[in-house]
This record gives C-alpha cells, sequence and structure tokens, in this order.
C-alpha cells in the first residue's frame, strides 16, 4: 500500500548548505532501496517535506525524522494512502523557500513568508506543486 505523508519543522539554527547536503546525500544512498520518493522544502528557518512510498517505509523514516537533531517542531500535516506517486520521479528533490517570490507565498500563505505550521496540509501540497510546476524544484535523480 502507497502512502504520502507531508510534514513541517523548524531548523535547528540556520539551515547551512552543508545540512542540505548531508540530507539530500543521506535521502539519495537510503530513498531509492526503500521505495522512497519526495521533495524536501526548505529556508533558513523550517523544513517542510512530502514522502511517498509503502506505508511501513514511510512510517518508518518518519520514525527518524521525529528522532533527528537538526530540526524540532515537528508537525504532521498530511497522510494519505495514494494510489499512484506525484514525485515518482524524484529521490529527494529539494528547493530552497527562501528563493521564493513573494505572490507565489501569497498564493497559498496568509503573509508573503513560509510558515507551513500555520498552512493546512492541502495547501502546504499545493505549494510544492506549484514548485514543481514552475521548475523551482531541483535534485531529480
Amino acid at each position: 500500500m502507497l502512502v504520502r505523508l507531508l510534514y513541517a519543522s523548524r531548523a535547528v539554527g540556520d539551515t547551512q548548505n552543508a545540512v542540505i547536503h548531508d540530507i539530500m546525500q543521506q535521502s539519495h544512498a537510503h530513498n531509492p532501496h526503500n521505495g522512497i520518493t519526495g521533495i524536501l522544502c526548505y529556508s533558513d528557518k523550517v523544513y517542510m517535506q512530502v514522502l511517498e512510498g509503502g506505508r511501513a517505509a514511510i512510517n518508518g523514516l518518519y520514525a527518524k525524522i521525529l528522532r533527528d537533531a537538526r530540526h524540532t517542531d515537528v508537525v504532521l500535516l498530511h497522510y494519505e494512502e495514494i494510489s499512484e506517486r506525484r514525485y515518482a520521479c524524484w529521490t529527494m528533490g529539494q528547493a530552497n523557500l527562501a528563493k521564493l517570490n513573494a505572490s507565489t507565498l501569497l498564493r497559498f500563505c496568509e503573509v508573503p513568508e513560509i510558515n507551513p505550521h500555520a498552512m493546512s496540509g492541502k495547501h502546504s501540497l499545493a505549494l510544492i506543486d506549484e514548485l514543481m510546476a514552475s521548475a523551482t524544484v531541483v535534485g531529480r535523480a
């Protein structure tokens, strides 16, 4: 059974390029073997990540994420059974939310700044889909 999980968290300290690089390396090494696909969106203050795959693999990865010291205030925004993947071509894509145009953010947020803790899961997924459509997501593998 396939599932899609979306969570948000707050970065511990400022998110450095080295931290994102480490997360992406771990994802590219771990995810293909476990059938996990998804996208990591980040800024210097927050993470927002959507994961797709088998229920056991996604639940196991989410349990690790909850214990990961690189972030705090992890909140589950969306979890559903799916019939097909939306992010099948991405072992883990990435998007820097700090570089988003304010008008894009205003389509999904109350103010032109990213605060996924105040967004619905539906709006968060719509924002990620917009990032994919506008080619803002990079790192296809």
